[in-house]
């Protein structure tokens, strides 16, 4: 039988959630930040064309986004004690060498 999940209470899950949204806003300032900051030294080192600045902000704002919304996933699943509800049980299937 498997256990209930505590984001199954929706008092909970809103909590939960709102700290999600909360650390992906956080991310995406971050990642502003970051892009900014590599446009601005891209800028000044480098004679590069546009095409190359547009590539360089969303190669580096997907992944700064994609990361942040795994983790904050990861949090969001080990912190309400949702991982703990999983029944992670299996049979045993090992083959016996002799």
């Amino acid at each position: 039988m498997t256990r209930k999940s505590p984001l199954d209470d929706p008092e909970t899950a809103a909590y939960a959630w709102a700290r999600y949204r909360r650390i992906m806003r956080f991310m995406l300032l971050l990642t502003i930040g970051i892009v900014a900051i590599a446009m601005a030294l891209l800028y000044k080192f480098e004679d590069v064309s546009v095409h190359f600045y547009i590539a360089t902000a969303l190669g580096i704002g997907f992944t700064m986004l994609l990361a942040g919304a795994l983790m904050g996933l990861m949090f969001l699943s080990s912190g309400t004690g949702h991982d703990d509800a999983v029944d992670n049980t299996l049979p045993d299937n090992s083959i016996d060498e002799d």
